[in-house]
């Protein structure tokens, strides 16, 4: 089981993290949940091992194990949606590109380049490309911003299948209450409720 322990963060004087603990389930989607500005998004980033704590450790996993989806979708103008999975996997695993596509209800859009995608469908194309990743446990800051309430549940029921964990960071009622687990966070410092 992957888990913080004491993580303590800060920048300049504002403290984010203070001697935060949280352990994170092996299986299914635990949603992180709390004011903007909390500290979500860096734990997150602490995980992924994009910020580095002054003190604390996180255990069970490495962040080159961990895939992260940012808030921002980060895609390639000139990658046509079947590339972005292709360009992160190696080519043994290309075949598992339809699945992923699938996974985001992407399904006949490979060939198609950013600028043709919605915001809803880029967002859940940046998903795919994270899901692509060989990951033991993946980090979703905001995965459904801009998706459609019906279409974010049938996804997440996906995400709650996958082999790895997934923890995810969402502000929707209706996400919170599908998820396996449920976080409440208060912050900053970042505490659980």
């Amino acid at each position: 089981m992957a888990s913080c322990k004491e993580l303590t963060l800060s920048f300049g004087r504002k403290a984010v993290l203070d001697r935060f603990s949280l352990k994170i389930p092996d299986t299914g989607a635990t949603a992180l949940s709390g004011p903007s500005g909390c500290g979500k998004t860096t734990l997150l980033r602490v995980l992924a091992g994009l910020e580095r704590p002054q003190s604390g450790a996180v255990e069970g996993i490495s962040p080159r194990q961990t895939a992260i989806l940012f808030q921002d979708d980060r895609l390639l103008p000139w990658r046509t949606v079947g590339q972005h999975l292709t360009d992160v996997m190696p080519r043994e695993r290309w075949r598992e590109a339809p699945a992923l596509l699938a996974l985001a209800e992407l399904e006949g859009e490979e060939h198609a380049f950013p600028a043709a995608l919605s915001g809803g469908m880029g967002r859940r194309l940046a998903l795919a490309r994270c899901l692509a990743l060989p990951a033991r446990l993946y980090l979703l800051d905001e995965p459904f911003a801009g998706v459609d309430l019906p279409r974010a549940l049938r996804i997440l029921e996906r995400l709650k299948a996958l082999p790895a964990p997934v923890l995810l960071i969402s502000h929707e009622p209706a996400i919170l209450a599908r998820a396996d687990h449920v976080v409440e966070l208060d912050g900053p410092p970042l505490t659980q409720l």
